[in-house]
């Protein structure tokens, strides 16, 4: 799969989760699904941040925004609500698809992230096998079937 069939190169995933078996789960799943495009991981929500403004270690980074951003909530630096109430406040991201993908369970953690503007948001499944398929539709859905708005 080389492009998403609309004659555009594949936007990046920004992954922000900095536990590192979830990492390493989601890359396989994604690998599993055959989704081609890049991954790149961001261990907290400063990383995350400084990608998205091409900051720091992403000041060479192509201008390209990602196509989505699956995000947890309880990251070191940053947490994902503060990482997420940015995006969705720049004019230059808050298209940007952003799913929260978390193991918080918490009725607050959903009622802020929605009213931040979360595209979804996911609990992360317990079971090794639910959590592969989750995040291979997950992935495809957004990256691939989604039709984002053009950009500016």
């Amino acid at each position: 799969m080389a492009n998403n069939g609309k004659n555009n190169p594949l936007k990046p995933i920004l992954l922000v989760e900095d536990n590192d078996d979830d990492v390493d789960l989601i890359l396989h799943a994604f690998k599993k699904t055959n989704l081609a495009n890049e991954v790149v991981v961001a261990r907290d929500g400063q990383q995350a941040l400084d990608f998205l403004r091409r900051a720091g270690a992403y000041s060479n980074r192509a201008e390209i925004n990602p196509g989505l951003v699956l995000l947890d909530l309880k990251l070191p630096k940053v947490d994902g609500l503060e990482v997420l109430k940015q995006i969705k406040a720049d004019k230059h991201f808050r298209t940007v698809p952003v799913v929260v993908f978390t193991s918080s369970r918490e009725e607050q953690d959903q009622i802020e992230s929605y009213n931040l503007g979360v595209n979804a948001f996911v609990v992360k499944p317990m079971d090794f096998k639910d959590f592969i398929v989750a995040i291979g539709e997950l992935g495809l859905f957004w990256a691939v079937f989604n039709e984002a708005p053009p950009a500016k």
